[in-house]
């Protein structure tokens, strides 16, 4: 469906317009000022509604009390008017019945009639990915994702620096966790050192038992004559010399079966329990060290899966959303074309590929409208019509001046 006629009176700065516009590519031309700009937004204003009258408040010539657009579509005519209460609008058919509903109808006839493909080649690359965001219908919000993304790289990007910090580790798993206590060790010396004195005066004892023994011995030898008169006392010391030698048997078995202390080797383990603990305590903390990077290295690795899905569920996002033009994407920073940047794409390309945009999305009204088309040259001019023309689209152009061919004229709002 296209504008087979167009009629606007008092709209912004039009007087009286009545055109039949080429149904491929028509050119408004004129001077600046003269109600060029006005022409293509009576078309906007009588379709667009409430859309349309946010960017149009005051819709009426000034000096003027009412204003009239009416659009013949073949199959419907739209009219819509203003007065100074409000505005109406009247859509028929071919047979001139009329819609309970028109805006409505009109609604769902009217695709994005006021996009520019012109103007959407001079957005910046974020204002061309804003734009498109709000034409694709996405399931998730992927502005909130690259939020949670450039989140999530900085957190992993500072946990990988804590990691390069701690550096490396090293750890002697056979040094113990906890410190030896020198006062242990002390007691521990002050026993073997008891053993030690025990068996000394166990030794000792021992000898004095067998002098003794040896100095009965001579006694009883020295009394032998006075044998019959000391009988009693030989008898008793016979058995003082037993029971001495049965102790001293006692004390040597004791001996033998005594584990002697090392001595030097506690010693040495008193003279080195400093050096000892100082090693438990660098290794006890190289041991947290190395928790600490691993407890990094696991949040690290989390950050990364967690990206990764975030990857996963914006790239499934995105093929599963249906955009106007096959080969078009976005990512954070901008507009893509064939995943390269649409800003690094030559202006004919960047302008062939909005112009597909366009169409895409006006399948039902097959009207599109370019502004400010005067930087347009002949080769963009002759490109853009075999486009149109491909696609049985109607464009609608904006140039300064009157040399194009099959141009209409605006001159102080009227066609001249």
């Amino acid at each position: 469906m296209k504008i087979i006629e167009l009629q606007a009176e008092n709209v912004k700065r039009l007087k009286a317009v009545e055109i039949t516009p080429d149904g491929t590519l028509q050119v408004i031309g004129g001077k600046n000022g003269a109600g060029k700009s006005s022409l293509l937004d009576s078309i906007w204003l009588a379709l667009g509604g409430g859309k349309a009258a946010k960017d149009t408040p005051l819709p009426i010539r000034d000096g003027e009390a009412t204003a009239k657009v009416r659009l013949d579509l073949g199959d419907l005519v739209v009219t819509r008017t203003w007065t100074q209460k409000g505005t109406s609008l009247k859509v028929e058919n071919a047979e001139g019945a009329t819609f309970k509903s028109p805006q409505g109808m009109l609604d769902a006839l009217v695709g994005q009639l006021s996009f520019d493909p012109l103007a959407f080649t001079r957005l910046s690359a974020k204002e061309q990915r804003a734009a498109l965001l709000d034409l694709v219908d996405l399931d998730v919000d992927l502005d909130t994702i690259d939020a949670q993304i450039r989140d999530l790289y900085t957190h992993r990007t500072e946990i990988g620096r804590q990691g390069k910090a701690i550096g490396d580790v090293t750890v002697d798993e056979e040094l113990p966790t906890v410190e030896k206590s020198a006062a242990s060790v002390v007691k521990k010396l002050q026993e073997a050192q008891e053993v030690h004195r025990w068996v000394d005066t166990t030794r000792q004892q021992i000898q004095d038992a067998h002098t003794a023994a040896d100095a009965a011995l001579t006694t009883v030898r020295a009394a032998e004559e006075r044998i019959k008169e000391l009988q009693a006392q030989i008898t008793s010391l016979i058995a003082t010399r037993k029971m001495r030698l049965a102790e001293a048997e006692n004390m040597q078995h004791a001996i033998d079966n005594t584990e002697m202390p090392n001595l030097a080797y506690i010693e040495d383990e008193l003279a080195t329990v400093e050096d000892t603990n100082a090693k438990i305590r660098a290794n006890n903390a190289a041991r947290e060290r190395l928790n600490e990077k691993q407890a990094l290295r696991d949040a690290y690795e989390g950050l990364t899966k967690r990206l990764t899905e975030l990857d996963e569920q914006k790239a499934a996002a995105l093929a599963a959303a249906t955009f106007p033009v096959d080969g078009l994407s976005f990512d954070s920073t901008g507009v893509l074309y064939r995943g390269v940047p649409l800003s690094q794409a030559s202006s004919a390309e960047q302008i062939r590929v909005s112009l597909a945009m366009g169409m895409a999305l006006n399948p039902k009204l097959r009207v599109l409208m370019i502004k400010d088309g005067s930087l347009l040259d002949e080769d963009s001019m002759a490109a853009i019509r075999d486009q149109v023309a491909d696609g049985d689209f109607q464009l609608f152009v904006e140039r300064v001046g009157n040399a194009d061919q099959g141009a209409v004229i605006i001159t102080d709002g009227q066609v001249a």
